[in-house]
């Protein structure tokens, strides 16, 4: 007969205010049967539900007008946040079975730091986690804003709530900060001012936005965040107003392509018009559009320069060499082919350049099984993928404890 703590419970249901912890409990579990604690993991994309606290974040609006008038519009509506953009969701809850997708609701009293802090630390802890990346959510849609001044306001307010209010509180969150593209000055100011903050280990930009990244005004902000020693990452998105992808019609159809697209441009853009070649220490990090896009676009684009060479006089190199330099999380990992998959890791060099990501709590979110489970992986790859490479990237503190695994790596 079964022993108490063997015996089979029933998993309540999961909504809105469901506890992380319980969200996650076969995660923990999954964490204590692989020994988790002789690795260090670092969650290179993980998300918050910032506009659960816009009220907050609007306080530190920069304009007095704008801020005035966003205070009035919380006072007078509660919802929507205000100067958001969402599009429209389109079943991406996968029918209400992925509650807390949009809306969360969790339970959290007697504390003393903000409700953010206390749900990053809940999910760390029952994954396994030593360091948690975070990254907003309803704002990866604000390079799509018809008024970029906004986006800055916005940008430069969510930054500072960020920094002040969950960064500072605890030395295990990081952030690689919003970057409002759109504004290229306004970028460049964030730069100046918030790199040495706590908790920031660099910048991120929205990649659902439709202004060529090599452009002549962004110069300054790659040399800046080269100067400081600062990675950049593009995140993936998805827009249901884009005309080239309003034929789909299904969010599986969106979320296999749109994800993909908008890096997949900026990446074209990046490597043929020379940028890193002209920034050869500027590190570029592609976060949440999967891998299985890398192969293919290194050997078009290599194909493609071979014969059109005159094109991209600024390339020393094949593109794949360039791409091959460039950083990828993990999440949404491919594992339907496990063979495609290794050879992907293979062109990619994955055991330096692949950065394990959760993507939690969104739908689609990936355990650090995810890397560690798979069969054809090296144990010092496996180290590296799940926080080695990102302790390096970041320049993060070996957690306490931590022993230095055997790695060759200069």
């Amino acid at each position: 007969m079964k022993s108490e703590t063997e015996q089979i419970r029933e998993i309540p249901k999961i909504d809105t205010v469901s506890d992380t912890r319980e969200i996650l409990a076969h995660a923990r579990e999954q964490a204590r049967k692989r020994n988790y604690q002789d690795y260090v993991i670092v969650d290179v994309d993980s998300h918050h539900t910032e506009s659960a606290t816009w009220k907050e974040v609007v306080e530190c609006i920069e304009d007095p007008v704008i801020r005035s008038e966003a205070k009035d519009y919380h006072d007078r509506v509660a919802s929507p946040a205000y100067g958001l953009n969402d599009p429209i969701a389109f079943q991406q809850e996968v029918g209400g079975r992925i509650a807390h997708q949009t809306g969360w609701e969790e339970p959290i009293e007697g504390t003393d730091v903000s409700r953010d802090v206390v749900k990053v630390r809940r999910a760390m802890e029952s994954m396994g986690i030593d360091y948690m990346i975070v990254f907003p959510t309803r704002m990866l849609h604000l390079g799509m804003h018809p008024q970029t001044r906004l986006e800055a306001l916005l940008a430069r307010a969510y930054n500072r709530w960020l920094v002040d209010r969950v960064l500072k509180e605890d030395e295990r969150i990081k952030s690689m900060l919003y970057l409002p593209f759109s504004e290229p000055d306004a970028a460049l100011r964030i730069i100046e001012e918030f790199t040495g903050e706590p908790g920031v280990i660099g910048f991120m930009v929205t990649s659902v936005r439709n202004r060529p990244v090599h452009h002549n005004q962004y110069i300054p902000i790659y040399a800046a965040l080269e100067e400081r020693g600062m990675p950049l990452a593009f995140h993936g998105g998805y827009s249901w107003y884009e005309p080239s992808v309003m034929q789909l019609d299904r969010f599986i159809s969106m979320h296999s392509m749109a994800f993909v697209l908008w890096n997949l441009m900026h990446m074209i853009n990046l490597v043929v018009n020379g940028i890193p070649e002209r920034f050869p220490t500027l590190k570029f990090l592609w976060i949440e559009s999967g891998l299985a896009w890398v192969p293919f676009l290194m050997q078009r684009l290599d194909n493609e320069y071979m014969m059109r060479t005159s094109e991209a006089p600024l390339l020393q190199r094949r593109p794949s060499e360039y791409i091959r330099d460039m950083f990828f999380s993990s999440q949404p990992l491919e594992r339907t082919n496990l063979k495609a998959l290794e050879l992907t890791c293979e062109m990619i060099q994955a055991e330096t350049q692949l950065l394990y990501a959760s993507d939690w709590p969104h739908w689609d979110f990936d355990l650090p099984s995810t890397i560690f489970d798979l069969p054809f992986l090296s144990e010092q790859a496996k180290r590296n993928i799940l926080g080695e490479s990102a302790l390096k990237l970041f320049n993060l503190e070996r957690p306490e404890g931590k022993v230095i695994p055997n790695d060759d790596r200069t």
